[in-house]
């Protein structure tokens, strides 16, 4: 019993497992007000889709049975994310294309895109789906919007990505405030209430800050979180797509993949460079 006890532990202890958490309650929030028959099918086949497809790929690539904690999570929050009225199948097959993306789009240290965000985008365009952002608990009393803030502060602090959130949230904010007050601030309001609120605290904090495709040094996480907030103004002003959010993140995933390759070469020309060096003496 310990034996199973102890690595149970571990893992709620670990930043995927604190997720795990933290996402189940936003979800014992949102699912009784959105209605279980309604968003129940959609989230059961998120979870189990990308669940069962991880299981058996990570069974072929190491030789053992693992628990497919990432692709639960990536099930979570694709079913989070999508409308609560698209049919059943359109989250099933986002998370597994989710899934694959992580596996197929990669370097040699980690996937390029956040799995979830690329999978998103994908199926905007096969099924025209929507993004209601439901489990970010944009419908609930004004209290949900503080349990969102307080659990994304908690999961941002435990990863060490409170810098990018900020840098992220205020710049995002700076555009569209300096566009209400020099443009149409009709146009921009939506950005300051619910949903949209709801959604990018959302986005900031549980999905921005994911580990294997954000930056880990504080200088680095400003610079993408820079990028990120531009990219998506300027998706949201230019082409008013439902995913602005998403793309933003997935052209910082680029550039944190690039620049991660880039400093791998560095150091293995600066490795050869050493050793020829010790040669010639």
């Amino acid at each position: 019993m310990r034996r199973f006890h102890q690595p149970v532990k571990r893992f709620f202890r670990s930043p995927k497992g604190l997720l795990t958490i933290v996402l189940g309650v936003l979800l014992a929030l949102a699912v009784p007000f959105e209605g279980v028959g309604l968003v129940g099918p959609s989230l059961a086949g998120s979870v189990l889709a990308g669940a069962i497809l991880d299981l058996f790929i990570l069974r072929a690539r190491k030789g053992r049975w693992e628990f497919p904690s990432g692709a639960v999570l990536t099930g979570m929050i694709v079913a989070m994310v999508l409308s609560s009225h698209e049919p059943w199948y359109v989250g099933t097959c986002t998370s597994a294309i989710a899934i694959v993306s992580k596996y197929v789009l990669r370097t040699k240290s980690a996937n390029v895109f956040n799995p979830a965000a690329l999978a998103l985008v994908i199926t905007f365009y096969l099924f025209h789906s929507g993004q209601s952002w439901w489990g970010a608990l944009p419908e609930i009393s004004p209290m949900a919007l503080a349990v969102l803030f307080g659990a994304g502060v908690f999961m941002a602090d435990r990863v060490n990505k409170m810098p990018m959130v900020l840098v992220f949230l205020g710049s995002y904010y700076v555009f569209f405030t300096v566009t209400a007050f020099t443009g149409n601030p009709g146009h921009v309001a939506e950005i300051f209430r619910a949903p949209d609120l709801h959604a990018v605290l959302y986005f900031a904090f549980f999905i921005l800050t994911d580990p294997p495709t954000s930056p880990v040094k504080y200088r680095e996480q400003i610079a993408c979180a820079l990028i990120v907030s531009v990219v998506a103004y300027v998706t949201f002003e230019w082409i008013g797509a439902a995913y602005y959010l998403l793309a933003g993140v997935l052209v910082g995933n680029v550039w944190e993949a690039w620049r991660r390759m880039s400093k791998g070469r560095r150091h293995k020309a600066e490795g050869r460079r050493t050793e020829r060096a010790a040669l010639a003496n």
